[in-house]
């Protein structure tokens, strides 16, 4: 239920889902559910483990968005209000 809500609020079609934009925008909804339930079960710690999964793979592909559209990354960043990527 919530992904087809999520989907009519977002800025992509249903085309593509499989975008790497929609999938960042999809990992932050769940990375926010996550962290709500963590927050009454503090010691769940299987799901602080899907979490750190999550984050990492949501981190790699903004990495992968940064390198090839700049634009796209910053305008997916200012919308969701997740901080930037650390550059080296």
């Amino acid at each position: 239920m919530s992904k087809k809500l999520f989907m009519s609020s977002s800025f992509l079609s249903k085309e593509q889902t499989g975008s790497v934009e929609f999938q960042i925008s999809h990992l932050t909804n769940r990375v926010l559910k996550l962290t709500d339930h963590l927050k009454f079960h503090s010691k769940d710690y299987s799901s602080q483990r899907g979490l750190w999964k999550i984050l990492g793979k949501r981190k790699r592909l903004l990495s992968y968005l940064s390198q090839t559209n700049l634009t796209n990354y910053e305008n997916l960043i200012n919308k969701l209000n997740i901080r930037k990527l650390k550059m080296r």
